[in-house]
């Protein structure tokens, strides 16, 4: 399944750390936008499936954040995240307003790759770490005489 870029790039900001997207900050809120729903905190229920395609069952609830703004030219920009942080769901939806526009490549170069890469590297540190506590385990066999 192919995502569309859209889909792409509001998965990276919602994965994104508000500490990656501050130094963006200026740049996203030097435009007249509205909050169209302002941040908020709410939960949603997470299901999963025993080994991923077993019958599913209710895991529990998460905190999500949403965002909803308008740029004074009509764009709208939309984020919902996991967690609490509603300075990172504002940044996310304005980065999303931005995206949308005619020319979209100074945010793409400059955010979402520079977001994506560092993803990678995250994820690629994070699974060397569980790699390295890998335990093998195997079965000796008696023989029986």
């Amino acid at each position: 399944m192919s995502l569309s870029p859209r889909q792409h790039w509001i998965g990276v900001l919602a994965r994104a750390l508000r500490s990656e997207l501050i130094p963006h900050e200026a740049a996203l809120r030097d435009a007249d936008y509205q909050l169209i729903r302002a941040p908020e905190i709410g939960m949603t229920l997470v299901r999963g499936r025993m080994g991923g395609n077993g019958a599913p069952f209710n895991v529990g609830e998460m905190s999500v954040t949403r965002c909803v703004v308008r740029l004074a030219d009509g764009r709208t920009g939309y984020s919902y995240l996991a967690g609490r942080d509603k300075v990172h769901a504002e940044l996310a939806a304005l980065a999303d307003a931005h995206l949308q526009s005619a020319q979209p490549s100074q945010w793409l170069s400059d955010l979402i790759r520079v977001l994506a890469n560092a993803q990678v590297r995250r994820r690629a540190q994070k699974e060397a770490d569980t790699a390295a506590t890998k335990v093998e385990f195997f079965t000796l066999v008696r023989g029986e005489n």
